[in-house]
């Protein structure tokens, strides 16, 4: 069964170099966490997935990559210099701190006490210095969402690819937000990544369209391994809606801590192209919009058909690439009793998320002959381009196989005395969800490993 409880995903996660805690030698950086070996590897899979499926599998969707130091006007005119706030109290009896919005019947979530400080705002916003006069006169903004990149560069994406609406632009990028409680292992973080699409579609197409993304978000979820009876479509209700939104969904999902955000799908009409535009009384706006005396750019489009200009309206599909880490850990995590007693855990992450594809494990390391084969064999997978092929010499078979079962490893190719005895050279195959085994050909293994990865 999947894991039922936080401690689970991050014993293993420490254990078998998923993830860290930062600077965890000197008591560790809260809400800031480091990706191990393996993590950063599955991270990187969720990352390709995604990227894939939005942008090479569509024929409407661009890429863009762009800076985390972000000019402050850029952010001024977005709103969030005077809206990107939380409700911050404190506890005076234990000295805790914490989001208002998490107080119930005026107690402290932590000691219980009613004694709490009047209720303050609390701008979430990392600034630094800019250039090499630090007196706080110039300064930007550590992005605390990769979005508002996309829409200044709007008007430099339609023109240099001749995109017409609907089309997106798609973005996986860092993001930094200085959380009161950064809390439940990596779910809420000070510095995270995210994967969103812009999605800029004619006004009056947009609800259309939010059912579409809707539905290929569940689909994309479901490919990811997650079990959709986990997972909630949440319409978020009309007076919850964020100032900007038309209508919003939150895609929910049952985490180990209970049912919670794992991304949202928003509709931000002509909200955030609005607020960058000059020109914003000549485009008939149906957002409410910060006034902006300083672009110098008309962000809107032609429509030849009406013969006039319109400002898009933006479907966002976002996702926090660490809370799909979270969520596919917690789905594909599973202890099974096996028929002699033992208990077993294993990862059945789905094959293109694996951080090790297959492992080759020479049955005794310090044969010569058997470890040369290995790391040939080795060399040859790694051709092949199905991902991470490791070597592994722990030179205990067993140990071996629980350590890959543990970290999803889908394959274990082992070389034994057999591999070297006889001709065509064999190696055992052992399969990581039915840990059923079979003798396989050398010389056939790129053509299987090629059918089993789909690659």
């Amino acid at each position: 069964m999947p894991a039922t409880s936080m401690d689970q995903l991050v014993n293993l996660c420490k254990r078998r170099g998923f993830a860290f805690q930062s600077a965890d030698i000197y008591g560790g950086l809260q809400g800031v966490y480091d990706y191990g070996p393996l993590g950063v590897e599955l991270k990187n899979n969720i990352k390709a997935a995604w990227w894939r499926s939005m942008v090479y599998e569509r024929d409407d969707v661009e890429g863009l990559d762009t800076s985390i130091l972000t000019m402050r006007k850029v952010l001024q005119y977005s709103g969030h210099e005077s809206t990107f706030s939380d409700p911050l109290q404190d506890c005076k009896k234990c000295k805790a701190r914490f989001r208002a919005d998490h107080v119930k019947d005026g107690k402290c979530p932590e000691c219980g006490s009613t004694d709490l400080t009047e209720v303050r705002s609390f701008n979430t916003m990392f600034k630094t210095n800019f250039g090499p006069v630090d007196d706080g006169s110039v300064f930007v903004y550590l992005r605390p969402e990769t979005c508002q990149s996309i829409f200044t560069q709007f008007k430099n994406v339609i023109d240099s690819t001749a995109r017409k609406v609907p089309f997106g632009i798609a973005q996986i990028g860092k993001s930094f937000r200085n959380e009161i409680t950064a809390r439940n292992f990596m779910f809420r973080q000070r510095e995270f990544e995210q994967m969103e699409l812009e999605f800029f579609v004619k006004p009056g197409t947009d609800l259309e369209w939010m059912e579409k993304w809707k539905d290929y978000c569940l689909k994309w979820w479901e490919a990811q391994g997650l079990d959709l009876s986990k997972m909630n479509v949440h319409d978020i209700a009309k007076e919850d809606l964020a100032h900007y939104s038309k209508k919003t969904y939150d895609l929910e999902y049952q985490f180990p801590h209970g049912l919670d955000e794992l991304m949202g799908i928003a509709d931000r009409q002509d909200y955030d192209l609005g607020n960058h535009s000059r020109h914003q009384e000549e485009l008939n706006l149906v957002a409410h919009v910060h006034k902006n005396p300083d672009s110098t750019a008309k962000l809107a489009v032609y429509d030849e058909e009406e013969k006039k200009w319109y400002v898009p309206f933006v479907i966002e599909p976002s996702i926090g690439v660490d809370r799909a880490f979270l969520a596919i850990m917690t789905e594909a995590y599973n202890e099974e009793k096996l028929p002699n007693g033992e208990t077993r855990t294993v990862l059945k992450l789905k094959k293109h998320l694996a951080p090790v594809k297959v492992a080759v494990i020479p049955l005794k390391r310090n044969n010569e002959q058997i470890v040369a084969l290995a790391h040939q064999i080795k060399t040859d997978l790694l051709k092949t381009g199905i991902g991470r092929v490791m070597l592994e010499d722990s030179g205990n078979i067993g140990k071996a196989y629980r350590r890959h079962d543990e970290i999803g490893t889908p394959l274990c190719i082992t070389v034994d005395f057999e591999s070297i005895e006889q001709s065509p050279a064999t190696v055992t195959l052992r399969n990581r969800d039915t840990m059923a085994q079979e003798r396989v050909a050398v010389a056939d293994l790129p053509k299987y490993l090629k059918e089993f990865f789909g690659a």
